[in-house]
């Protein structure tokens, strides 16, 4: 009997289609970028990729064109793929852009506040505040279900905006922002970010939109911070080692009017 082939040469998976091989490659290439299993400029070749899913052509180029759209891989003319590289320069435009976007989804959340979002933002800090930040006793070891955990509750806290559009940019830029405090842990943060995030959430229940705002920008500025003091080998080789990094509020142009 002759084996079916697809377009490009490669046999059927396992009886999946080229779509949904195509979405289980990008996720778990994703995931490997986000967490630093791959590095940032490390050359992903597509018979290392083949290997390492066990896929075959056709989803590892559909994967690794999505990524490059997300901006998580850089494509080289003539030269293949990248893990997209890092930068401070990158790092601090991510984290500003980050936090004017969520003021402005935060904003809309207090504005439409009802009960559903106050009980959703409420669990997802009671199920993060119960949770061990380091999976580690001894030293700090990340802690997926934390991630996981502490994702959900940042996502909980804007998912009232009524715009899932802004709400999933939101959610791009937090996983971005992860892949460097990813990159840079060591150790466990000296800081207490369970009273980070009650701080915030009771601000944000009391319809303090300026306070959640700046608590915010305090929250983010810190982890800066700890990604600078880390050492992150790819950003060493800049000049200026330790510049000062501030976020000013979102731009009054792109907040409600009339919004508290």
């Amino acid at each position: 009997m002759t084996e079916t082939k697809t377009k490009d040469g490669d046999p059927p998976e396992n009886g999946k289609s080229s779509a949904t091989l195509a979405t289980s490659v990008y996720d778990r290439l994703r995931h490997d970028v986000l967490t630093g299993l791959l590095r940032p400029g490390e050359k992903l070749r597509t018979d290392f990729l083949r290997d390492r899913y066990q896929i075959g052509n056709s989803p590892v180029r559909e994967a690794l064109n999505r990524l490059s759209a997300d901006g998580l891989v850089e494509r080289e003319d003539q030269r293949g793929f990248r893990v997209a590289s890092v930068s401070k320069d990158d790092l601090f435009e991510l984290v500003k852009t980050r936090c004017w976007m969520e003021e402005v989804a935060i904003r809309e959340s207090i504005a439409n506040a009802n009960t559903e979002w106050e009980e959703g933002l409420v669990i997802a800090f009671h199920r993060l505040s119960r949770f061990p930040r380091s999976s580690n006793d001894g030293s700090y070891s990340s802690d997926p279900e934390w991630e996981r955990l502490h994702r959900a509750f940042h996502i909980a806290l804007i998912s009232g905006c009524r715009s899932q559009r802004l709400v999933t940019f939101c959610e791009e830029l937090f996983d971005k922002a992860e892949r460097y405090r990813r990159l840079a842990a060591s150790g466990v943060p000296e800081r207490n970010e369970r009273d980070e995030h009650q701080a915030i959430m009771d601000a944000a229940l009391n319809g303090d939109t300026d306070e959640v705002a700046k608590l915010l920008r305090e929250h983010y500025g810190r982890t800066v911070q700890v990604i600078l003091a880390s050492g992150i080998e790819f950003l060493a080789s800049e000049s200026d080692t330790n510049p000062d990094f501030s976020i000013s509020p979102a731009p009054a142009s792109v907040k409600k009017k009339g919004a508290p």
